[in-house]
């Protein structure tokens, strides 16, 4: 073989000069290659070496900025409430004032006093401090997503003394914004899940999250709080997840039927009512996104590079307010072509959502005036059933974030059966109503602004609005004294 090529070599010379400089080539690109190996090891090296100790459970976020400040300075600009897409973005958006049908759907539950658009996570504490629906005596459960503090409690007091204590008597332990210590390691900066409820959602699964793929983590620690979840027990209000059965909402709405949970009954149509909260991470998992292997991390969180350094974007925010640095790597499309796909399968969403609320509307009403005209618990029974599992699935898909676009078929697949079982209630509904002389169409209240909805469903808005105003000038004012102590005796 040898003397072959030699042969050819010497016969034509160019041969040589070409096999010479293709092996010239590649050695300088393996070259290249190692340099850089070796270059970003040394930069890891480093960073860890210029990294001052952080403790464990450490809640301050400029503390971690001290040594990480370009994931520090982005997340910062998460307080940046200015970006408006369509549908969401950051700004301050009252959903009641533009949706008032949500206050008759949510009636005799704290939602129907507020609900706001989800601002950035600079503003997470503040946000639950001020809206009206913690004027009504909620459990410290409510604080688990809201600040890197909760990990730090929740290890002092355990996870189950720390969910059955009340709202109002961790206010001045949780003072410090969603952040840093939330999702890594102080001292590896590995991501990491601090929130003890994903960890017992998967293992009644029979999985290991400690087995999960960075790629995967990327999304997990994010799944900590974007989902679904109900506070299991009376007294104990334990933080669980309703995944034993799977992520759809088919599935948990079963798991919730056999536990017979209610979230809240209904003042008007007395149904025993679901409230889904933001299953984000289960409507992901539905869509084309999850199934390509992509994070949420991929899209909201995307690679930046600075100076020669790459680092994840901290600035969690709407991918459309960052085109080219989320969407774009994967598409090729322009920036105004990927936004006009969104928005096209988000209206799609939006109408059919506008469908299932109008129907659920007056399922409610009907069933008020079927009560009032006489109806009986066993004739109710299956009316109170379908509006319930109608409620649950249009809440499924309004409650998660992104108007459907984590999954839009799934999405529109899930409003449509709730469309279904919101006729179907008020097809039974036509029944008992004639039955008991009601045979004309029950006549709809005036419900085009939220306050107009709220007198309807009789909520005297000046004076809660005038508690909760008198709350925040003084039991707040308490919080902040004892947290600057601490926060002072902790920097010594």
């Amino acid at each position: 073989m040898k003397t072959r090529i030699m042969d050819v070599i010497q016969q034509k010379p160019w041969v040589g000069w070409a096999i010479f400089g293709a092996t010239v080539v590649v050695v300088f690109l393996i070259g290249l290659f190692g340099a850089s190996i070796m270059e970003r090891r040394s930069e890891a090296q480093l960073a860890y070496q210029l990294v001052k100790p952080i403790n464990d459970w450490e809640p301050r976020n400029e503390v971690w900025g001290e040594n990480f400040p370009r994931e520090y300075e982005t997340y910062r600009s998460t307080a940046d409430t200015v970006f408006a897409s369509k549908h969401g973005g950051a700004a301050n958006i009252d959903y009641l004032e533009r949706y008032p049908n949500l206050v008759v759907l949510w009636a005799g539950y704290a939602f129907s006093r507020s609900y706001n658009q989800g601002r950035g996570h600079y503003h997470a504490v503040e946000d639950i401090r001020s809206t009206l629906r913690t004027a009504v005596p909620q459990p410290a459960t409510c604080w688990s997503c809201k600040s890197t503090d909760v990990p730090r409690v929740m290890n002092q007091k355990g996870p189950a003394n720390f969910y059955k204590d009340k709202w109002v008597n961790l206010g001045s332990e949780i003072v410090n914004n969603i952040g840093c210590q939330d999702c890594h390691d102080p001292k590896s900066m590995n991501l990491r899940i601090t929130r003890p409820a994903l960890i017992e959602a998967f293992q009644r699964q029979g999985k290991d999250i400690a087995k999960s793929t960075h790629q995967e983590m990327r999304s997990l620690v994010c799944a900590q709080c974007h989902v679904e979840y109900y506070f299991k027990g009376k007294e104990e209000k334990y933080l669980t997840f309703p995944w034993d059965k799977g992520f759809s909402a088919d599935e948990m709405e079963q798991y919730y039927d056999e536990i017979d949970h209610v979230d809240f009954v209904h003042s008007l149509s007395r149904t025993p009512v679901l409230k889904a909260q933001h299953p984000d991470y289960e409507m992901f998992m539905t869509g084309i996104h999850a199934q390509r292997g992509v994070s949420c991390a991929d899209c909201h969180m995307p690679y930046r590079s600075e100076g020669g350094v790459k680092f994840t974007d901290h600035k969690i925010q709407s991918p459309l307010n960052n085109v080219a640095s989320s969407c774009q790597v994967c598409h090729r499309e322009s920036e105004e072509t990927l936004r006009k796909n969104v928005y096209e399968r988000q209206d799609k969403i939006e109408q059919m959502r506008g469908f299932a609320e109008n129907a659920l509307v007056r399922a409610h009403i009907e069933a008020k005036t079927a009560w009032a005209a006489g109806a009986t618990d066993a004739e109710m029974a299956p009316v109170l059933q379908f509006i319930r599992h109608a409620q649950w699935r249009w809440d499924w898909v309004a409650a998660a974030n992104s108007v459907g676009f984590h999954s839009p078929v799934e999405a529109g697949r899930v409003l449509a059966t709730s469309i279904e079982q919101a006729q179907e209630a008020r097809l039974l509904l036509s029944r008992v109503l004639a039955k008991h002389g009601v045979t004309e169409a029950v006549p709809l209240p005036d419900l085009t602004t939220k306050a107009k909805a709220q007198a309807y469903i009789g909520l005297d808005m000046p004076k809660l609005i005038a508690e909760k105003e008198a709350f925040k000038k003084t039991v707040p004012a308490e919080w902040d004294k004892q947290a600057a102590d601490r926060q002072a005796a902790m920097k010594q």
